[in-house]
């Protein structure tokens, strides 16, 4: 084991560490909206449980991502890249074996929490063992193996559910174990550890500033669980000292030193319309992949099976499209894909809120998944190139770092705002069934014919109101793109405040 991490004889082990560890996150995140009906059947959570199960982890990921991308560089990428494991692996076991919904949303934390580490360092441990002219073909593969476990993992668990029951929404956490384990042997035993950077200062302060901002605004727009909708008293209490906190961090961020966040970026438009459209964009996504899952399996009364096949033509056109839309970029600008992207996005959107009464999986939901795919597939590839092209070459890293941030701080906003909404709409639909304990995304049994309509009319209801809000803000999306990012041939414009050729 005294392989240097750059020697040619460790990079393969680097490759494969990196791929089984964000394998793990990959197969947590797409599945982990199919197994929320059966975590709420199995452990009794409500809603705001389950967004709080989603959200534990959102929440410290989107908040340390930076820091932890900093870490790696401060105290070498192999150690800080084990340790993320190590705390993503541990907290999936408690997971896997929680009794109770608080005991799965701490461990969810803690899981969250390693994956800010585990996440930048899977590309950053690549980048550094393989030399620049090798790099491209290695994150290549990198990549292919991220787009198969993200397309295959919610197939796999959907039948798993279906096949064994509610209980078995804890094999998708227990399997990280010898997933996690072999990543690690791979790191040990066949990788030494790199140089640090021991100059490197880490943003502390502004890390735990922005992970109670955070906090402070998720828990006044969901609540502790024990009410669907949170008092508008608490919520204007607890948002407003998130917003106090948020303000200090940005008071913070731009007297540090040594930002995790640089504010000198967004006085670039460019950079500033990409971040502000993934915002609104991802926001849209995460609200449309959380709610619709549990409006199927656990409001329409279909197998996590049928509604794991359902979402497979996002992955498969997203990904088939990804390579071309970048070269597309290239010829036309990022600003004309992402536009057209966000407006085909829209029309998905709207067409599942359209759709939503005719509980057809595969004449209606199905085909506006596709065009989901597609959009999405002229989205993803394009936003990256606008990011990195609307920066100097010095801060690439940094904005992609950003960029992974803001989106993973919409969906935490996403599942928390959407909630209180989805509640709400749901309760004033059961008209004179609303004394019944009947919940959003949940079977109930024993309801007479007339209050099992009343039921699944506010099922409906409630997420074509999610929807329509999607809708809405993927149209923002696409004039933000339109109005901020470069624009080639003939939509020729340059985007303001663009620093030039790279």
């Amino acid at each position: 084991m005294d392989q240097d991490i750059t020697a040619p004889q460790s990079r393969r082990f680097v490759l494969v560490a990196a791929i089984l560890a964000s394998s793990m996150g990959f197969i947590d995140g797409s599945v982990i909206a199919i197994a929320i009906p059966a975590i709420r059947a199995d452990l009794g959570a409500t809603l705001a449980e389950a967004q709080w199960v989603s959200n534990g982890y959102l929440l410290f990921l989107s908040a340390l991502m930076l820091l932890g991308g900093a870490a790696g560089d401060r105290f070498g990428l192999r150690t800080v890249f084990g340790l993320g494991i190590v705390a993503f692996v541990g907290a999936s076991i408690v997971c896997a074996v929680s009794p109770t919904p608080l005991v799965l949303v701490v461990a969810r934390a803690i899981q969250g929490s390693g994956a800010a580490v585990m996440v930048p360092g899977s590309l950053a441990i690549i980048a550094k063992a393989y030399p620049r002219e090798e790099r491209g073909r290695a994150i290549g593969i990198w990549a292919a193996a991220s787009s198969l476990t993200s397309i295959a993992g919610p197939i796999i668990g959907g039948f798993l559910l279906t096949a064994l029951g509610d209980w078995s929404w804890r094999l998708v956490f227990a399997v990280n174990l010898p997933l996690g384990m072999s990543a690690l042997a791979l790191l040990w035993f066949k990788v030494a550890p790199d140089r640090p950077e021991e100059g490197r200062r880490l943003d502390v302060i502004g890390a735990v500033l922005a992970t109670l901002a955070l906090m402070f605004i998720a828990y006044g727009l969901t609540g502790d669980g024990s009410e669907s909708v949170p008092p508008l008293s608490h919520t204007m209490a607890w948002c407003g000292a998130g917003l106090v906190l948020a303000v200090a961090f940005v008071l913070w961020e731009w007297r540090s030193n040594a930002p995790m966040l640089p504010l000198r970026l967004f006085a670039n438009v460019g950079f500033s319309g990409a971040n502000g459209l993934t915002f609104a964009l991802y926001f849209a996504l995460a609200g449309i992949m959380f709610f619709l899952p549990m409006t199927m399996i656990g409001g329409w009364g279909e197998t996590p099976a049928t509604v794991s096949l359902s979402l497979l033509p996002l992955g498969i056109i997203l990904t088939a499209l990804s390579s071309f839309s970048g070269k597309w970029a290239d010829q036309l600008g990022p600003g004309p894909l992402i536009t057209a992207g966000s407006l085909i996005v829209a029309l998905a959107f709207a067409g599942l809120g359209v759709i939503a009464p005719l509980h057809s999986v595969w004449l209606a939901v199905v085909p506006c998944i596709g065009l989901l795919g597609l959009g999405m597939g002229l989205v993803v590839s394009p936003l990256s190139t606008a990011v990195m092209t609307s920066v100097e070459d010095g801060d690439t890293g940094v904005a992609s770092g950003v960029n992974n941030a803001v989106a993973r701080v919409a969906g935490l906003v996403a599942v928390a705002m959407l909630g209180a909404i989805v509640a709400t709409v749901f309760e004033r639909g059961l008209g004179e069934a609303a004394e019944l304990p009947i919940f959003f995304g949940m079977r109930t049994d024993g309801l007479t014919e007339g209050q099992e309509a009343l039921r699944m009319g506010a099922t409906d209801a409630a997420f074509a109101a999610v929807c329509y809000i999607t809708a809405g803000l993927s149209l923002v999306s696409a004039a933000v793109a339109w109005l901020t990012l470069e624009r080639k041939g003939l939509f020729a414009r340059e985007p303001i405040g663009s620093p030039g050729p790279q």
